[in-house]
């Protein structure tokens, strides 16, 4: 079984707030794709419900779900939103991250 995934309070509240407008539940769906400029990038998307298979973990009430894929590449992630001059994202904290990108969006194994 993989680490399980954190979402901290400051992610979990923006994930609230953007749920809330769009009125939908406050789930956040992190999956890995092929691609970015390091091998593989994050996609975050709101889902409706998490599925049966995937890995679930929860902070200040907002659920943070990822698909078996997944896991293997994230588990023990810590996924923050951060705001900076540069703007403000949802970053993800990756220990199994060899290699990372300065857009921080994508990393290699």
């Amino acid at each position: 079984m993989s680490q399980p995934l954190t979402l901290t309070p400051s992610a979990a509240q923006r994930i609230a707030k953007i749920a809330a407008k769009q009125t939908r539940p406050a789930i956040l769906r992190l999956s890995v794709e092929g691609g970015g400029c390091s091998g593989f990038q994050y996609k975050f998307d709101l889902a409706d419900a998490p599925e049966a298979d995937d890995s679930v973990s929860e902070t200040d009430g907002v659920k943070l779900v990822v698909d078996p894929v997944s896991i293997d590449l994230v588990g023990g992630s810590v996924v923050d939103f951060v705001e900076s001059l540069g703007g403000a994202a949802f970053r993800v904290e990756n220990p199994n991250a060899a290699a990372g990108c300065g857009c921080g969006s994508s990393f290699g194994i």
